[in-house]
């Protein structure tokens, strides 16, 4: 056997997935996630479970436009060809962009500096089919994107969120550190994005589902910012809709990928013109 079939290798993994028909990105008994999908894929080609190991733990119905994972194996299958490979085995709402080969301690999850995500609302009062997917239908009131703004602006920083945690997570403390957040009107969609060094469980849905409420005029920014600076956790009472999220993208120092393959890879709508007959 050649050294190159016998050597272990590490390849990591841009992914795209469409988490509506998911339980979330990790393995869990009994229920369909990505995780699952992408190892019984790779242990088909493989002859063997090798495990995965992904940047972040999406919920379940979160969509993600550039996940990042990797795993090891030995084999003769040059780390770019796994990206075709896998594809031609994968459901249809799965689908790796690419595939590169990375140091043997280069880790998805432990080398990442940061993640981003992007929150998605559609404010046309008509439902429409087409993107129902991947936004929170929102027209019962007006949202007044400025206020959102104002209210996002204090969370850059390194903050205690131990507001917006759900209930179940391992993790040891609730520090976190915001580097961007911001929210922007486009046509009827409204957009927020948020990158940070990394995120609390179910953080992103519990900070949009208080802040619709600052948006729609319900609650001021200062209670807004009272509550999560106070960590007055049983104040945040709702969660927004988890078809609206998206993981964006993940940063590292040294990612062996071109910009086309991980950055802003979930398009915009753009219904500027919504309504208008055409020429």
């Amino acid at each position: 056997m050649s050294d190159v079939a016998s050597a272990s290798q590490r390849v990591a993994l841009v992914i795209q997935y469409l988490g509506t028909h998911f339980h979330g990105w990790q393995r869990q008994p009994a229920q369909r996630t990505v995780q699952e999908e992408m190892e019984t894929a790779i242990a088909a080609i493989l002859g063997d479970y090798t495990p995965l190991h992904g940047a972040g733990r999406t919920d379940s119905g979160v969509h993600a436009a550039a996940q990042v994972a990797h795993f090891n194996y030995t084999g003769p299958i040059p780390a770019q060809k796994w990206a075709s490979i896998l594809n031609t085995r994968l459901p249809d709402d799965v689908l790796i962009r690419a595939s590169a080969p990375v140091a043997p301690d280069w880790h998805a999850r432990f080398s990442a500096l940061w993640r981003r995500y992007r929150y998605s609302f559609y404010t046309h009062p008509r439902p429409n089919l087409f993107i129902h997917p991947f936004c929170w239908h929102y027209y019962h009131l007006p949202l007044d994107v400025s206020r959102m703004q104002a209210a996002l602006t204090p969370l850059v920083g390194r903050h205690h969120l131990a507001a917006f945690r759900r209930a179940g997570s391992k993790r040891q403390h609730s520090w976190v550190d915001v580097h961007e957040a911001w929210v922007k009107r486009r046509g009827s969609f409204v957009h927020l994005e948020i990158q940070a060094s990394g995120f609390l469980y179910g953080m992103v849905r519990l900070l949009v589902g208080m802040l619709i409420e600052v948006g729609n005029g319900k609650r001021s920014l200062e209670n807004f910012t009272d509550i999560w600076v106070n960590q007055r956790r049983e104040k945040v009472k709702y969660s927004a809709p988890a078809k609206g999220l998206c993981l964006l993208r993940v940063g590292y120092p040294d990612f062996p990928f071109p910009k086309e393959v991980w950055f802003d890879t979930q398009p915009f709508f753009d219904f500027s013109q919504e309504g208008i007959t055409p020429p």
